[in-house]
């Protein structure tokens, strides 16, 4: 199946946006086009903003995601979704991997030898580890971001070629 067919089946319209109840007010907002466009370079474009947010450690990470999807004038849904890299399965493997790159480069020992999901372990160990954390955190949100931007170009590429050599065929049949 054509992944454009597929996007544009299960990704909400931008109509259903302009008549929601809470949305009603964004319309000027939501009414670009480049919003909802799925072109390579949008979708590209979307999917790096998405994988660059998805390493910032707060959250509302949607939210910020959306925002910069409309200042970016980048596919929105796409934006979003791609947000979700980060997800209760891959957060804490994500953050502590950013954690060691962080500490790696900035040459601090990194030392957390262990992780408790509380307010208190947070607000004692955050003192310790916020610079490497954030270090790590914007120098993966860079990689993953144009590792995801290439991806998509080259997906997108080879698509195309695929198509324009089954077109040919056709032709020659």
């Amino acid at each position: 199946m054509d992944p454009r067919k597929l996007y544009k089946r299960y990704i909400p319209q931008r109509q259903h946006f302009n008549d929601h109840q809470y949305f009603k007010h964004l319309g000027d907002w939501l009414h670009d086009p480049n919003l909802w466009h799925l072109n390579r370079r949008s979708a590209a474009n979307a999917v790096a903003i998405g994988f660059f947010i998805s390493y910032i450690p707060l959250p509302g990470q949607v939210v910020m995601a959306a925002i910069a999807a409309i200042f970016a004038r980048v596919n929105l849904p796409l934006t979003v979704t791609a947000v979700f890299l980060t997800n209760p399965v891959t957060m804490g493997p994500m953050f502590l991997l950013a954690y060691e790159v962080g500490a790696t480069v900035l040459g601090i020992p990194a030392e957390i030898t262990h992780f408790e999901l509380s307010y208190q372990w947070l607000s004692e160990t955050m003192i310790n580890i916020w610079k490497p954390l954030l270090t790590g955190c914007f120098i993966l949100g860079v990689f993953a971001s144009a590792i995801g931007n290439a991806t998509v170009r080259l997906l997108w590429r080879l698509h195309l070629v695929r198509r324009w050599k089954k077109r040919r065929s056709n032709r020659e049949s």
